[in-house]
């Protein structure tokens, strides 16, 4: 029997996998200690590209067709070069801040301390009695000392995140993949109407649906415990 490779981030090393049940032990006993307020303070971020064209996956492309029917033949079709890049903060209330850079532009140690303080002081417009947890990946522009500094002096607190793990980010195994599910086979004209495009999607959506994708990171350190570190699915 042929089976499919799985794709995964990064091969994980013993002292990688140890890692990561070291900080979903330490997340899950904070999760016990305070129950459903801890994760009602968490707002996660991070960023991602947005194509002005991104085809649809083969599953999105399924036709109903009788089964005496040829199979439809379709062509190879690429995302275009044309993107934006998107940054956006989220909690279990709904989004919180948005950001895109045109084309061309990369996100360091000084624009993401900007984007910070933006982030505050939208979190004390709309969220202005709730204490904030950050929960952000490890790349450079978060980990730099310009940035925690800037951190302590907003008074962000963050919980940590263990490397190469985006199956343990709430942005990365919920609200992306969503968020580009519904962008997939649609082409537009300029920047403006994908950013337009991505804040029609995120004032759609509910404040039970931001709630869930947070409630799901509890059953994946649950699961990254119980593998032993190794890569959670689903």
């Amino acid at each position: 029997m042929k089976v499919s490779a799985r794709w995964v981030p990064r091969t994980l090393t013993p002292q990688m996998k140890l890692q990561r049940v070291q900080i979903c032990r330490e997340l899950l006993a904070k999760f016990d200690e305070d129950g459903e307020d801890f994760l009602r303070q968490i707002v996660t971020g991070d960023e991602s590209w947005v194509h002005r064209y991104d085809p649809e996956s083969k599953q999105q492309s399924k036709e109903y067709r009788h089964k005496t029917s040829p199979s439809p033949k379709k062509f190879k079709v690429f995302s275009s070069a044309r993107k934006v890049h998107l940054t956006i903060f989220w909690d279990s209330e709904g989004v919180v801040h948005t950001e895109f850079l045109e084309q061309g532009n990369t996100v360091n140690s000084t624009k993401y301390v900007n984007t910070l303080e933006k982030l505050k002081a939208r979190l004390l417009r709309v969220r202005s009695e709730k204490v904030s947890i950050m929960h952000h990946d490890n790349a450079r522009p978060q980990t730099s000392l310009e940035t925690r500094s800037a951190l302590d002096r907003l008074g962000l607190r963050t919980r940590p995140h263990p490397p190469y793990s985006p199956n343990l980010a709430p942005r990365d195994f919920f609200l992306f993949p969503k968020l580009k599910d519904y962008l997939k086979g649609n082409s537009y004209e300029t920047d403006e109407d994908v950013k337009n495009a991505v804040l029609s999607w995120c004032r759609d959506k509910t404040a039970d649906f931001f709630a869930d994708g947070i409630q799901q990171v509890v059953h994946r350190w649950r699961l990254c415990i119980k593998r032993d570190g190794d890569y959670v699915e689903k």
